[in-house]
């Protein structure tokens, strides 16, 4: 346990201030996921546009893709979440029909096989496999999240546990920290919105 504080306790000291804001907007971007509140959206750019900024002179490229993939689905999430009808909430939370999770089942299927390809055949990725499939699990996490769909915490939770191995592995400590702190949140919020579509059912009773 000391070594792991001790390596957090380095990762800390050589995160720049720049990327201490992303991380500080991306946490507060989840917890307000978590409470239904239409600030995810704007808190999230914020943390997806630096991150941007971070990762292309880093040569991050897929980190940087996916987060400008982020940013857009994030003004999608908020043009949705808007939308108001007399009396109504902006867009009540709900579940996959099962039209929607065939679709998302092949959106998951295809974002795998593009990135794993993307990762085996242009980069020297060590790690393709699990690479791919967390990041194919994080695209279709945040456009059940823009659709305000319970299953989005599902792809939260198992991405982010995969996650905390994942950079663990690959010695970035602090990063698998944080992902521990985003499966917690992630926990907490499927709880909440699987209470609030049973509200909303009794209400409609």
């Amino acid at each position: 346990m000391e070594w792991f504080l001790e390596g957090l306790k380095i990762g800390v000291q050589q995160m720049t201030w720049l990327e201490a804001i992303a991380v500080f907007f991306g946490l507060l971007s989840v917890w307000y996921s978590m409470r239904r509140d239409i600030l995810v959206f704007p808190t999230g750019i914020v943390s997806t546009i630096i991150f941007v900024y971070i990762c292309f002179p880093a040569k991050l490229y897929a980190d940087m893709a996916i987060n400008v993939y982020y940013t857009a689905m994030s003004v999608y999430g908020w043009i949705l979440w808007s939308k108001k009808t007399p009396g109504e909430e902006a867009l009540p939370v709900s579940y996959n029909s099962q039209r929607e999770n065939v679709i998302t089942a092949f959106f998951l299927i295809g974002s795998f096989a593009f990135w794993y390809y993307i990762l085996t055949q242009h980069t020297d990725s060590d790690v393709p496999l699990w690479d791919s499939l967390t990041t194919a699990i994080f695209i279709v996490g945040m456009w059940l999240m823009a659709k305000k769909k319970v299953e989005n915490w599902v792809a939260w939770i198992v991405g982010d546990l995969i996650s905390v191995p994942l950079y663990f592995y690959k010695g970035l400590l602090l990063a698998s920290f944080q992902f521990f702190i985003f499966t917690i949140i992630a926990v907490i919020g499927l709880v909440a919105w699987i209470n609030d579509v049973k509200q909303q059912t009794k209400e409609a009773v």
